[in-house]
């Protein structure tokens, strides 16, 4: 219903808000224009960031042939798409870049796909690394392997390191084009302590990417200390059809009458604002209609929101999933592990619960992204139906900042931990174990009792780079499930 009152008004604005418009021309744009007419066109209307891309303006051309001159100044349709981003990390990759999470893809079956936790991988969750000492050459380690991957019938496991791929030493420039192929061989290392170097130990990992799904549930236990009945929950990606999976498994930990929880983030790099407010219902329960999150588009969407409809723009604690009750646990205090990869809809989860409960955050400062994005298909509505048959283009854009009921949202240098905890290369201990390092601390604080910090903090932890999920791009993201359709600009 939400999304049919969008449309709506979104049909309304058109009307009422675009006079600019009247005047337009109905020149379409020829065949070999037709995706960048589109990539224009989509970011125009939906581009967070539209009023500050010059090229973006509602003025900038006065008829479609005017378009049509800009858009034939460019190659590839990936080129324009780049160019009209605000300050790009494509273009601004030292610390500079404003838009560092839109995407466009020349398939969007595969975007679909991923998007719901579907995607050709080997099963190696893994994070690059700096070596010690170098600005360019890189390490990999891996965080978990994913069941029923070509990865989990090899000789690889959690802890692993690898320094090179096909015998060619990974680094800045070099890791994604060696990290794509369908097919490689990973150089195995050990980590020599006392000359701080990586040296070869002849051990070869063959890898071939499959199909394959992420169950988003990873560990799913109770472990108890004490009188604590603790509930813990690794959940690595935010994937929409794994909900009622999600909520079953609320179900067994509130079945077996836990008395805390810890929420484990760390390698969560986003997916669904939808899922993100389900999980946070499931955690608390006791604030069924009240405010979780608000959205903040464009000003010339959002304004009119603002005006007609405002609670277009809040996202609610829920308690149903599609008409099925959620499991609740009604908590007043969490805690959740976090590494520089947690992202998006995790961080979602984190700032919108804080003006609500108790929020204990241990491990690393997070990624900061607290901007989302939609599906743009080439259609009339920019939505799945009547897309263009002539090509499978579709766009992932950033069209939203979200912030909490306490209208917070400014963290893009990451949410900073209660509790730091940094992952030590050396000594990352087995997930869902007790005396894993960062659970090990979750579980202190939960008990009184005092963590073996000194143990937990030998071994080294590197400068991160970057991580599997976040070098597809498509799994670092934060969405809707379903843009607002019925507003196409058109042209004078």
């Amino acid at each position: 219903m939400k999304t049919i009152l969008k449309s709506v008004l979104l049909l309304f604005l058109l009307v009422f808000s675009l006079q600019s418009c009247e005047d337009q021309d109905d020149v379409e744009s020829p065949a070999d224009l037709q995706v960048k007419d589109f990539v224009w066109k989509g970011l125009n209307q939906y581009y967070l960031w539209q009023a500050d891309v010059p090229n973006l303006a509602d003025n900038r051309f006065n008829s479609q042939e005017a378009l049509n001159s800009f858009l034939r100044g460019y190659a590839k349709p990936e080129d324009l798409f780049q160019d009209l981003l605000n300050k790009p990390i494509s273009k601004f990759p030292k610390g500079q870049a404003i838009d560092r999470f839109s995407w466009i893809v020349d398939d969007y079956t595969v975007l679909e796909q991923e998007l719901q936790g579907t995607s050709k991988n080997d099963g190696v969750d893994f994070r690059l690394s700096y070596k010690p000492n170098s600005t360019t050459e890189l390490v990999g380690y891996v965080r978990y392997i994913l069941p029923n991957s070509n990865a989990s019938t090899k000789d690889i496991k959690r802890g692993d390191l690898f320094t090179a791929v096909n015998g060619t030493q990974l680094t800045v420039s070099n890791y994604q084009a060696l990290l794509a192929a369908d097919s490689y061989t990973l150089n195995m290392v050990t980590f020599n302590a006392t000359t701080s170097t990586f040296e070869s130990n002849g051990k070869t990992v063959a890898l071939v990417k499959t199909t394959l799904d992420e169950n988003p549930i990873f560990i799913n236990k109770v472990i108890t200390s004490g009188s604590h009945k603790i509930g813990y929950l690794m959940y690595n990606g935010f994937y929409a059809n794994y909900d009622a999976q999600l909520n079953a498994a609320f179900a067994t930990l509130k079945s077996q009458g836990i008395t805390d929880f810890v929420l484990d983030l760390r390698y969560n790099g986003g997916g669904s604002i939808q899922t993100a407010t389900r999980l946070a219902s499931m955690i608390t329960g006791q604030f069924t209609t009240k405010v979780f999150a608000k959205e903040k588009w464009n000003a010339k969407i959002n304004d009119y929101f603002e005006i007609n409809d405002p609670e277009s723009l809040n996202n609610r604690f829920v308690d149903k999933i599609d008409g099925a009750a959620i499991n609740s646990l009604n908590l007043t205090k969490i805690y959740i592990l976090t590494t520089s990869g947690t992202a998006s809809a995790s961080e979602l989860v984190i700032n919108g619960l804080v003006p609500y409960i108790s929020v204990v955050q241990i491990g690393e400062t997070t990624t900061g992204k607290n901007v989302g994005s939609i599906t743009l298909y080439d259609s009339p509505t920019f939505g799945k139906a009547g897309r263009n048959p002539n090509h499978k283009y579709a766009m992932q854009p950033l069209v939203l900042k979200i912030v909490n009921a306490s209208d917070f949202g400014e963290y893009t240098n990451g949410l900073p931990p209660t509790f730091e905890q940094l992952e030590r290369i050396t000594n990352l201990g087995v997930l869902g174990d007790a005396s894993e390092p960062l659970l090990n601390v979750a579980i202190s604080k939960i008990t009184g009792s005092t963590s073996k910090k000194t143990q937990l903090d030998q071994g080294i932890a590197l400068k991160t780079f970057t991580d599997s999920k976040a070098l597809s791009g498509i799994k670092n993201q934060m969405y809707l499930e379903k843009a607002p359709e019925g507003l196409l600009r058109s042209l004078k």
